[in-house]
């Protein structure tokens, strides 16, 4: 198979790698701080927020340094994938040795750090590996975000299948984690060349180009819905609907639609081009969220159709917007360090602003993790957050697409 020669497989790999350190963290890393260290969800909130404050900076710096790898890349990247995993290991296998909340935010740093350079060179690299013909980059955004949803999928549902299995099941994930970072970054040794063009990008260039701002400001606007919900699904399932237990199958229920829809969205893109395509979805998505205002405590099987509708639709923006976004930067900044650098930066933004924004709110409301009498002022702020918030984010994203003239 082309795909195989090309190694196309290894992109997979290393994307379901980079995917479990990402989204998976924000959704069950604070609650496992919360309930078994009594972390304060707005102390959390505050913190990541601060966090991605210093991404803002750290980020286009990142990106700075990628396109000024030469010789040593590839051991400087492989040693990060090392950095990411330790923090990890340190993240949910090792007893915090001071405050819990300080501990949180060394090992969080040191994971999202180095989660953001190899985020960075990953998509940079994938820039020259797509080529220049038209359908390079839909092509291996399928292979890349396909992986990337499995790697959520497995992330997302071991921690819990593990309950009752082992005696800690954060701790076997970590160390899970370890193991198939290894071998991501054993595949992926060889695709780690060199930069494209002798010159390096300037930030400011990317910026000034009109269409790569208007795809930043869509992907800030268009994440945002998807950072909301992946921060409340735990708390959401917990709470409103009863069903604990079922938080890691939905869960699983979710990136998987994402994961099987994604090659669907790409082959529909290359027939149709990606805008009404992507435009398709997010009315998709903007359904399936309004729906879940509707629901009641004991709706399982409902909302697992909506986890798999409103998966789907993740599936298409997770795979075209990042395959439009390569593209312009094949045209404007080759090495796509710098561009990327800016990309991750809006990705985690959102997620920056759902904690410290949602959190606080819910926690205000008298919501408190694990609790089983919950005030209904507690439930109905979290049921608006969950559903209405990301419907109408859903509903502008919508609106700057078709504002958006996109270059084919």
């Amino acid at each position: 198979m082309k795909a195989l020669t090309d190694r196309l497989p290894a992109y997979s790999l290393f994307a379901a790698v980079l995917a479990g350190a990402g989204l998976p963290i924000y959704i069950y890393a604070p609650k496992y701080y919360a309930d078994t260290y009594g972390v304060s969800l707005a102390a959390l909130g505050t913190l990541l927020f601060v966090m991605r404050l210093f991404d803002m900076i750290q980020d286009p710096v990142l990106g700075w340094l990628s396109e000024r790898l030469t010789s040593a890349k590839k051991l400087v990247i492989t040693l990060t994938a090392g950095v990411m995993a330790l923090s990890m290991i340190g993240l949910f296998a090792v007893a915090p040795p001071i405050n819990p909340l300080w501990w949180f935010a060394i090992t969080v740093t040191g994971l999202f750090t180095a989660f953001s350079f190899l985020t960075i060179n990953f998509y940079a690299q994938g820039v020259s590996k797509a080529g220049s013909g038209p359908q390079g980059h839909v092509r291996l955004a399928a292979w890349r975000e396909s992986g990337a949803l499995i790697g959520v999928c497995i992330a997302a549902v071991v921690p819990t299948v593990l309950i009752g299995v082992v005696a800690d099941p954060f701790a076997a994930f970590a160390y899970g984690f370890t193991a198939l970072t290894v071998a991501a970054a054993i595949f992926m040794w060889p695709e780690w060349k060199e930069r494209v063009s002798q010159e390096p990008s300037q930030i400011g260039e990317i910026i000034r180009d009109k269409t790569a701002r208007k795809l930043l400001v869509l992907a800030l606007v268009n994440a945002t819905p998807l950072a909301v919900s992946s921060t409340l699904f735990l708390f959401y399932v917990e709470s409103k609907l009863g069903a604990v237990g079922w938080e890691g199958p939905l869960l699983v229920l979710f990136f998987l639609a994402a994961a099987v829809s994604s090659p669907v969205w790409s082959a529909l893109a290359r027939r149709f081009s990606p805008k009404p395509v992507l435009l398709a979805a997010m009315v998709l998505a903007v359904a399936s969220f309004g729906y879940t205002l509707t629901l009641s405590p004991g709706d399982v099987i409902p909302f697992a159709v909506i986890c798999v509708l409103s998966g789907a639709s993740i599936g298409a923006d997770l795979t075209l917007l990042p395959a439009m976004f390569a593209k312009r930067m094949a045209a404007i900044s080759p090495n796509g360090g710098q561009g990327f650098g800016l990309w991750n930066l809006v990705n985690k933004f959102t997620l920056a602003f759902a904690a410290v924004v949602l959190l606080p709110l819910l926690e205000r409301s008298g919501f408190q993790a694990g609790a089983t009498d919950l005030p209904a002022e507690a439930i109905t702020m979290l049921t608006v957050l969950y559903a209405l918030v990301p419907s109408l984010l859903k509903i502008l994203a919508i609106g700057l697409l078709v504002a958006t003239r996109l270059e084919d």
